[in-house]
């Protein structure tokens, strides 16, 4: 069934996936993966694969939030009964196990009350990186031991190689659909028990292996947003999950001349100029939001543009954290392309980071990833100071 697989794919990724089955079997004794399936086509198809390698799989699937917390009538992403549905049927079609667990509470706690939090700080944070690190990476790594698989297994477009005894993520093959910016906070732990199957596949390539063994996850569309946010609407859902309203304030400019009336400060990121409401003479973009005086602070766009990142929390995957300044790639957001800059580790976590060329808007809450070539380094999260 394996080499049919490879069939279905192509002997391009044949190759790919021979040269990576190679470098990941030595890392684990075990032959035992959890599958973390969300009901889409990605993880379907890793579960797939790491089937037809020889391994003792089970599926499943984490429960993390209930409707009632982001609105009755957005409830269908990836914890809807469409989706479990979906990722139980996979499972039977491969003839695998498949559990649901519920981690509501760990996920309120650890992702839901810091995403809400930041916000009310006047930042824009990225939930994913905290679901991989504390939900996915950690929560259910510690379940799958309990049960008695050794590894954890997700759909992820990403890479881990291990070299002289120490485990590297690296980007996806596929460019496009690379997701190494949101796991630079696995530990060496975690790398060493985790397989990501997809890294060597592109999307359509995955999508071809999931229609010719028939899986109802074929053609099912991507999630495009945060998954306890589906229709985007961070504002609202921060509302209904507070049960409250945030008090309106001040939009100043740089010299702190008044402009006219903000909505709230959870309803602003740095960068935006849709939504602002304001009559004026020419595009006013967010260049700041000041959460004790509760103003947003509007700029021109040039003023966007800064070279010097301050971050903190800093993890570095090897462990190894350089001394004095390190060359190396640095991107500020998800889409972001990594950009030439300097790095200097300081105390505490934190760390500066310089771009050789200045950046546009450097958003607090946000991750800095540091990448050499195709290795993610590490990263942080950014701050003001």
């Amino acid at each position: 069934m394996l080499r049919e697989l490879i069939c279905i794919a192509g002997k391009d990724y044949a190759d790919r996936l021979i040269k990576n089955m190679k470098d990941n079997d030595m890392k684990s004794n075990s032959k035992k993966a959890l599958i973390a399936m969300s009901g889409g086509v990605d993880s379907s198809v890793a579960a797939l694969v790491m089937k037809e390698r020889g391994f003792e799989c089970m599926g499943c699937t984490m429960r993390l939030y209930e409707n009632d917390m982001i609105g009755e009538d957005l409830f269908g992403t990836c914890c809807s009964k469409k989706d479990t549905d979906d990722a139980r049927a996979v499972c039977d079609r491969i003839g695998i196990d498949y559990q649901i667990y519920h981690y509501e509470a760990e996920f309120r706690d650890k992702v839901i009350e810091p995403f809400v939090c930041s916000y009310e700080r006047g930042e824009t944070p990225n939930p994913c990186i905290r679901c991989n690190r504390y939900l996915k990476f950690d929560i259910l790594y510690k379940k799958a031991a309990e049960l008695g698989y050794d590894n954890i297994v997700t759909g992820h477009y990403a890479r881990i190689e291990e070299r002289d005894g120490k485990y590297y993520l690296l980007k996806a093959r596929d460019l496009s659909k690379d997701q190494s910016y949101v796991l630079y906070d696995l530990t060496q732990e975690q790398l060493a028990h985790t397989f990501f199957p997809l890294g060597e596949l592109t999307k359509a390539e995955a999508r071809k292996i999931a229609e010719d063994n028939g899986f109802v996850t074929s053609h099912k569309k991507d999630s495009q947003d945060i998954c306890f946010v589906p229709d985007g609407d961070y504002a609202g859902m921060i509302k209904r999950y507070r049960g409250r309203e945030y008090p309106k304030g001040d939009f100043v400019d740089l010299e702190g001349n008044v402009l006219g009336t903000h909505e709230g400060i959870i309803n602003y990121t740095i960068g935006q100029r849709r939504g602002l409401g304001i009559p004026a003479d020419r595009r006013l973009y967010v260049k700041e939001i000041d959460p004790e005086g509760n103003r947003v602070i509007l700029a021109d766009d040039a003023d966007l543009f800064s070279k010097e990142v301050m971050v903190r929390d800093f993890h570095w995957i090897t462990g190894d954290e350089p001394k004095g300044d390190y060359r190396c790639l640095a991107k500020i957001r998800y889409r972001h392309k990594e950009q030439s800059a300097t790095l200097t580790a300081l105390d505490d976590g934190r760390a500066r980071i310089v771009f050789d060329e200045p950046q546009r808007a450097i958003t607090p809450g946000q991750s800095a990833v540091l990448y050499d070539g195709d290795i993610v380094l590490g990263g942080g999260i950014i701050t003001l100071t």
